[in-house]
């Protein structure tokens, strides 16, 4: 049986992609990620069969939520301390919305037997990927962004994605789109 590495997500507008991508700092071995492939990323729900695949698709289009806004804010690493091996930016200090949107998503992951992720969930968009980077290098991107403020984004849906993974990093396609229900 076929699977696919699926996720939901949050697509951002091709304004906020462009601000965050002009961000590069150039830095060598730090890989800047596509502006196509920005997002911010609600479950990540790896390798689904294709049977659950369609239920999860079922569960996800039964999830109401109203829109809302999100700021897209603030700088960081993973990990935090040490060597990087991802740049991201935040969304400030979120919205309850997103964290229940999230909540449902993981809820329909779990109803149709995907196992869920019991890591704490920091949203954030993955800016870059970084190999062997001394940490110096990012640490002074990080503190000329200190007060990073790339916009408002209004949340009105969000996206199941499916992945693969390729030499030049991951490549989604959106798979299906679930739309507000109303909200501001």
């Amino acid at each position: 049986m076929k699977a696919k590495r699926l996720f939901a997500a949050i697509e951002l507008p091709e304004s906020i992609k462009h601000v965050l991508v002009d961000l590069d700092p150039k830095i060598r071995d730090v890989r800047w990620v596509d502006a196509e492939q920005m997002h911010l990323t609600l479950v990540f729900f790896g390798s689904v069969p294709e049977d659950v695949d369609l239920k999860l698709r079922e569960k996800l289009s039964l999830i109401h939520f109203g829109a809302f806004f999100l700021p897209i804010a603030g700088v960081g690493t993973f990990p935090p301390k040490d060597s990087p091996k991802i740049i991201w930016v935040g969304v400030g200090r979120g919205h309850p919305h997103l964290f229940q949107l999230h909540k449902r998503v993981s809820d329909a992951a779990v109803a149709v037997g995907l196992e869920p992720d019991l890591r704490p969930w920091h949203p954030h968009i993955t800016l870059a990927r970084c190999r062997n980077v001394p940490s110096h290098l990012v640490r002074r991107f990080l503190k000329s962004n200190v007060d990073l403020d790339a916009g408002i984004v209004r949340v009105e849906s969000f996206h199941l994605y499916s992945s693969k993974l390729g030499p030049a990093g991951p490549a989604h396609t959106r798979e299906l789109t679930l739309s507000c229900s109303g909200g501001l």
